[in-house]
């Protein structure tokens, strides 16, 4: 098991780590949208967040040498099920047929006030 790590996207802010390399799987830890400079929450409403959260996602599946086309299953988190169909358009713009398996769920709350988070598992 090799833990991947980077600075282009938020740092692990608690015990756990961005991802987990385990050959030809890499599990990576829920993405929130935090801006990885400053930590704070990308300004805006689902679709700024989205696009933010998957960009993070971006940069950790990139410090594993993976895409988007790696993944096989996301688990999207919302605060508001409402903002399901606005998080879908972002979601079409990062994956491609054939598109990985997802869950997606409404929460009650989210780590600092995010509107939206992801974790994803891919393969090599």
């Amino acid at each position: 098991m090799k833990v991947i790590a980077t600075n282009k996207a938020p740092a692990a802010v608690g015990p756990y780590s961005q991802a987990v390399d385990c050959g030809d799987t890499v599990y990576l830890s829920g993405q929130i949208p935090l801006v990885p400079e400053t930590g704070l929450i990308a300004e805006g409403d689902i679709t700024v967040q989205a696009h933010r959260m998957f960009r993070n996602i971006a940069a950790v599946l990139e410090k594993a040498g993976l895409g988007f086309e790696n993944v096989v299953k996301t688990t999207v988190f919302l605060q508001d099920i409402k903002d399901f169909a606005a998080l879908n358009a972002v979601y079409g713009e990062y994956f491609v047929e054939p598109y990985p398996a997802r869950s997606c769920v409404e929460v009650g709350a989210l780590p600092k006030g995010a509107l939206c988070e992801c974790e994803c598992i891919a393969r090599r």
